[in-house]
């Protein structure tokens, strides 16, 4: 059923469609029909940053940025599922239009800028909660509040999220958002990491329960720069790690017209860059830290990939994108037989 409604789809722009496939999306879930759209997906649990997911399978952030649809989401068969990037304060993001297919290539360029309504939005409809899995919520700074002032968005947003999700993940590496990948380097990374393990002590302690936290990095960073953050995320003793976010090149995309649109490409052409950050980080972490791997996964064999890399979990989203559904138990039954 998914290639027609691709096919319908993907006759609109791309952020129309967006909006219609996930208000289908949750019309079909409240008529309980989503059966017609997913196959139920065996349970191969897996044990990560001391939760227990029952697949490995998860959706990345920025399909459901304001938490109207995880529950939706979650009976496709997903083992978890990561909403957001949400911030403080409700904000339009970029200009429209913002969000491209490069059909050819199985690819996306987008320059949202984190637009969401807010965290207080999303903590309303995670009130609401009925999906079992595994939840995570993505956190992210206002365009308006200076990078060097960030740390008090990521606490604002932790406060108010703490006591609702399975695990938060601290988005510094979106390219959409000014001056907000400068904090992934240096003094500014280990100061704003040692800042949230703060917090988050602090909200273990006031709420009887530990939420691990996992920093979500760029795939444009060389050797030196990779080992530089997995030695500081195990100094300040954070919970995981997931690789990458959207490349700002676009590499294996130069003959599509739409290449030269500014924002992060996702999708097949990223695979490889993921793929290799994931080895990088697997070789200096030694399983010290878990690893969750995202980008390019449009296949069972794509996602098998990233577990040989060395990540314990994936996440799809472009790729789901293109294949619907279906990629949820291909990348599942394809993880399950290489365990």
């Amino acid at each position: 059923m998914y290639p027609l409604i691709k096919k319908i789809l993907f006759a609109f722009n791309p952020e129309t469609s967006h909006e219609l496939s996930l208000d289908c999306l949750g019309a079909l879930h409240r008529l309980k029909g989503l059966g017609l759209l997913a196959k139920p997906v065996a349970d191969n649990p897996v044990q990560v940053m001391g939760l227990t997911f029952a697949n490995p399978v998860g959706l990345a952030a920025g399909l459901d940025k304001n938490g109207d649809y995880f529950n939706a989401l979650g009976e496709l068969g997903f083992g978890f599922v990561e909403i957001g990037t949400v911030t403080p304060l409700a904000q339009p993001g970029n200009p429209k239009p913002r969000l491209f297919r490069l059909a050819e290539h199985n690819a996306i360029i987008n320059r949202m800028g984190f637009n969401n309504k807010g965290v207080d939005h999303l903590v309303e409809q995670v009130k609401r909660r009925k999906f079992k899995g595994i939840l995570g919520i993505n956190i992210g700074k206002n365009a308006k509040t200076p990078v060097e002032n960030a740390l008090d968005d990521y606490r604002i947003c932790m406060q108010k999220v703490y006591q609702y999700a399975d695990y938060i993940t601290v988005n510094v590496s979106s390219p959409n958002t000014p001056g907000l990948r400068n904090l992934q380097f240096g003094d500014s990374l280990t100061e704003l990491l040692t800042g949230i393990k703060h917090e988050q002590t602090a909200l273990a302690q006031s709420h009887q329960r530990y939420v691990p936290i996992a920093v979500k990095i760029a795939p444009d960073m060389d050797s030196d720069a990779v080992k530089e953050v997995a030695d500081t995320l195990l100094t300040v003793g954070l919970d995981g790690v997931i690789a990458t976010n959207t490349t700002v090149g676009r590499e294996g995309v130069e003959d599509d017209p739409l290449h030269e649109q500014a924002g992060g490409l996702s999708g097949k052409p990223v695979r490889d860059k993921s793929t290799q950050v994931i080895k990088q980080l697997a070789a200096i972490l030694e399983g010290r830290l878990p690893i969750i791997g995202v980008g390019g996964i449009d296949s069972g064999e794509t996602a098998e990939e990233k577990i040989a890399a060395g990540a314990s979990l994936v996440q799809v989203y472009s790729g789901f994108i293109y294949r619907g559904p279906a990629l949820i138990k291909e990348c599942a039954e394809a993880i399950a037989k290489r365990n």
